[in-house]
């Protein structure tokens, strides 16, 4: 079974001050953009297979479609509790890493056995 990879948009796409703030749907999608080829060859840093991506989108951010490869989620309203939806829900002992610098979302996703890594692990 591949990796449940989950990535918190607000919090990598907020990590670099390219002007994101200014277009929130387009800064998600170009992070999708680049999440699909990690469905298709694995980030090599994270994994040795081709991960199963979910994008967790809010705010601004919805309305982001979903590409091959990539899962977008829709928060209705926080996306850490989305987040932690997701990792809750998966199969029992399946891998899952979050993609997030949120301290307070670290805590609460290694709560239920998920392993976490820093935005810069899925950026260009």
């Amino acid at each position: 079974m591949n990796t449940l990879l989950v990535v918190d948009s607000a919090n990598v796409v907020g990590s670099v001050p390219d002007g994101w703030w200014r277009d929130r749907l387009g800064a998600a999608g170009r992070l999708r953009d680049r999440l699909a080829a990690y469905a298709a060859a694995g980030a090599p840093a994270l994994f040795a297979d081709a991960p199963e991506v979910v994008l967790v989108v809010e705010g601004a951010a919805r309305g982001v479609a979903p590409v091959p490869g990539v899962r977008v989620e829709e928060a209705p309203g926080s996306g850490d509790d989305a987040i932690v939806a997701v990792v809750a829900g998966r199969a029992p002992g399946r891998r899952c890493v979050v993609v997030t610098a949120d301290r307070e979302l670290r805590a609460r996703v290694t709560a239920l056995g998920a392993e976490v890594a820093g935005p810069s692990a899925v950026q260009a």
